[in-house]
């Protein structure tokens, strides 16, 4: 069985760039909700048009995992301790839920770098 990523928003729109540096991600299995699906969707429509994102989104959509509210004010919680580095809802809402699913929280946003349970790739 193929080891589980949470893939942020990033994480996905670098895959679908082709990043060099997430060829080794193609062949895992991928975790994301669909807050970073709409993230991504808007990347698509803006850089490639509707039917680009239709298409990934349709192709995206197995990976999504939904969320409790107890996750919610837990990522409103780790936002609050983390106010200076101005994390976006949606990041710290799946860097919880990746730990509540006990999977490593792929990105590439540098404010997650050391962070325990991340896997930063650039």
């Amino acid at each position: 069985m193929p080891e589980s990523f949470f893939f942020d928003s990033y994480a996905i729109i670098e895959l679908i760039k082709g990043g060099v540096n997430y060829r080794n991600y193609t062949n895992v299995k991928m975790v994301t909700t669909k807050l970073n699906l709409f993230e991504v969707c808007y990347f698509l429509v803006r850089d490639f048009g509707e039917d680009k994102a239709l298409e990934y989104m349709k192709s995206y959509s197995d990976f999504i995992v939904d969320f409790s509210v107890e996750t919610i004010l837990a990522a409103a919680k780790f936002r609050l301790v983390k106010k200076a580095d101005r994390l976006s809802m949606v990041d710290c809402i799946g860097y919880v839920l990746s730990k509540n699913l006990g999977i490593k929280f792929l990105t590439g946003d540098e404010k997650f770098q050391n962070m325990e349970n991340v896997e930063y790739v650039k």
